[in-house]
């Protein structure tokens, strides 16, 4: 079987735009994964949400971001691209950085130009490090990967079109930096219109990474191919339609009380997801059980109440 990291590059390689939707934890990556995308991105944002509670301001840890990953990638038949914000300290912590999402099954990540704490690059008061400082983590980056896995896919973002005191013209400076010291794809954040995306498309001298979500304007597939955009990620949308799911039945639940959950049930039944336990793999360990435990071990299911998985 290839690695997913040779999975990744396969899917690069094929010279069309590769869209990837954002996942936050294991379920939301195993819808995208059911649904039949190619690979997976894993948002920062959404992990930061949804393990910490916290915004993405530089409260998560590596421990945590890593975690969240390895989780992902454990569940999921597909590439990984992962968010490793900006490495977590200096050139030498980008070194274990680059191990740890490596040891995790992980595909690729990206890593960002920005301080320490950073925050969400659609977010202002974003700050970056000198070029020199970020060359240099990215150059630690590409020589772990070439030590540890060559086909490993690295992105270098910067955030300098958005930051204080930054512009596009900085942007795209550093992004040809970064792909010179051993980058895959350069990935700017946040420009704010079709014009400045052509400019990034024109003028970085390497596969163009794109998040099309907050202040960047949105494309087609068909566009973003003319535009020559390698990949492109919408990082947050099922996180906001998971938010608004548990808000509006949240509010049901408040207002109507216990009934709310019986008629949501009725609704959610006639849903592609209805099967709540086969999703969640019930069939998989019947299945299992049939092959490794003894036949007798079998008999539970024959007066028990409730689903039954097929096994």
């Amino acid at each position: 079987m290839l690695r997913q990291t040779t999975r990744l590059r396969e899917l690069l390689k094929a010279g069309k735009t590769l869209f990837i939707p954002g996942c936050f934890n294991p379920m939301s990556a195993r819808v995208l994964d059911q649904v039949g995308f190619p690979a997976i991105y894993m948002s920062g944002y959404g992990t930061s949400l949804s393990v910490t509670g916290l915004p993405d301001a530089g409260l998560i840890t590596l421990t945590e971001m890593v975690a969240n990953a390895r989780a992902i990638a454990s569940v999921i038949r597909v590439p990984l691209i992962a968010d490793a914000d900006n490495g977590y300290g200096n050139a030498i912590n980008v070194i274990r950085t680059v191990r740890e999402f490596i040891g995790a099954g992980v595909a690729g990540i990206h890593i960002e130009d920005q301080v320490a704490p950073k925050r969400c690059g659609h977010v202002a008061g974003r700050e970056v490090i000198t070029v020199e400082e970020a060359a240099g983590k990215m150059r630690a980056a590409a020589a772990t990967r070439d030590e540890l896995d060559p086909e490993f896919v690295l992105i270098a973002r910067t955030d300098a079109r958005g930051a204080h005191g930054g512009s596009l013209d900085d942007a795209i400076r550093r992004a040809n930096a970064y792909l010179a010291a051993g980058a895959d794809l350069a990935f700017v954040e946040g420009p704010t219109s079709m014009d400045e995306v052509k400019r990034v498309c024109r003028e970085v001298k390497g596969p163009v990474f794109y998040n099309m979500t907050g202040v960047s304007p949105r494309f087609s597939l068909e566009e973003m191919q003319a535009l020559g955009i390698a990949v492109t990620i919408s990082a947050g949308a099922l996180m906001r339609t998971a938010l608004a799911a548990m808000h509006d039945l949240a509010v049901k639940l408040r207002d109507q009380g216990p009934m709310a959950e019986a008629r949501f049930a009725q609704e959610f039944a006639k849903h592609p997801l209805g099967d709540l336990h086969t999703f969640a793999g019930f069939d998989q360990i019947r299945t299992w059980e049939r092959e490794f435990l003894s036949p007798e071990a079998l008999n539970k299911y024959q007066d028990s109440v409730g689903h039954v998985p097929k096994g």
